[in-house]
């Protein structure tokens, strides 16, 4: 149907690939609906020209950032402020009805049927079901709603700091009002904290509609060995009880979104599973103290980042390319790395 569309939203060249593998399996589900992506201005030229590859609309739209760091603090999640951008879907009135997912979703069959609810439909959050998950949702665009979210937003703001937190509030009947309203867990199921649950995962697993990759560790963080069609290292991860979901994610990916992005010459991949979400891996976890060269004249000394901190600030573009993540360190690092 033209006038209805489903829509995610990237933020950046990372979330961009997330975009690329729901498209993909909406496409492969054979969805009757329109593809609609929202990017905003740190998503670059080629990406976004791969993106028009899959979807039917790329908009651009203007970053909305609460500020709320005290709230987002709670969740030490500071990256999603900016996830309120995530409101530009109700300017999208060419549209009678969306359905809204996140760019760390992945469709396991056709969902179309979400069409048939109205606003605001969506699935309870694991970690407190009388809120819905915000990564689906069915709803309706229209200004003035989006006008009343912007001012509710402004007045109260997210008891999270990022748009769940705010939607939960602004369409506060949806835990009590209308059970019509309230999606089965298949259509947003939790990658991760489902297991919390297992003999349950184990009886209805099976009918999985949509996987929600939620946490900051998300499927393109992790190596694919693409000899293997397996993941590889990081199955330490104590998050990751079954690794389906991430070699489904990893296969749509492998098959339908590296060709796309070869032939934009935006990444250039080869068959030993070397890939750049192992040479990320790789640097964030540089040990600088091993491969620096002696500073001179001395250097002032620098807080500590972590690992993990480091690897967010790469994902975000924010690398230390006078310090740490230097040309040299980072070579040197790679060359002992692929030896």
């Amino acid at each position: 149907m033209a006038d209805q569309s489903f829509v995610t939203l990237a933020t950046n060249d990372s979330y961009v690939k997330g975009a690329l593998v729901l498209g993909s399996s909406l496409q492969h589900y054979r969805t009757t609906r329109k593809l609609t992506a929202l990017i905003t201005p740190q998503v670059s030229d080629p990406m976004r020209k791969v993106l028009e590859r899959v979807f039917d609309e790329v908009i651009l739209v203007n970053i909305l950032d609460s500020g709320d760091s005290a709230h987002l603090a709670l969740m030490k999640r500071p990256e999603l402020g900016v996830t309120l951008t995530k409101l530009h879907c109700w300017e999208l009135t060419q549209y009678s009805k969306c359905v809204f997912m996140d760019a760390d979703t992945m469709v396991l069959s056709n969902i179309d049927e979400l069409f048939e609810r109205e606003e605001l439909s969506a699935a309870p959050d694991p970690g407190w079901p009388d809120c819905f998950n915000s990564g689906v949702f069915v709803y309706r665009p229209s200004i003035e709603t989006y006008n009343r979210l912007l001012q509710f937003a402004t007045e109260k703001g997210s008891f999270d700091g990022a748009d769940q937190g705010l939607l939960n509030t602004f369409f506060s009947s949806w835990a009590t009002t209308d059970m019509s309203k309230h999606l089965p867990f298949i259509y947003n199921l939790s990658s991760t904290s489902v297991y919390s649950y297992l003999p349950a995962f184990k009886a209805f697993g099976a009918n999985t509609k949509v996987v929600h990759f939620l946490g900051s560790t998300k499927p393109w963080n992790y190596t694919y060995d693409s000899r293997t069609k397996s993941l590889k290292g990081e199955m330490h991860d104590p998050k990751i009880v079954h690794p389906e979901f991430l070699n489904m994610w990893w296969d749509t990916y492998v098959a339908n979104v590296l060709p796309l992005l070869e032939q934009h010459g935006i990444v250039k991949e080869n068959t030993t599973g070397v890939n750049m979400a192992e040479v990320t891996e790789a640097v964030s976890h540089m040990s600088v103290s091993a491969t620096a060269p002696p500073p001179s004249p001395p250097a002032p000394v620098l807080p500590t980042v972590s690992s993990q901190e480091r690897k967010e600030r790469w994902e975000q573009g924010q690398a230390d390319y006078m310090g740490m993540d230097s040309f040299d360190n980072i070579k040197k690092k790679l060359d002992t790395y692929l030896q």
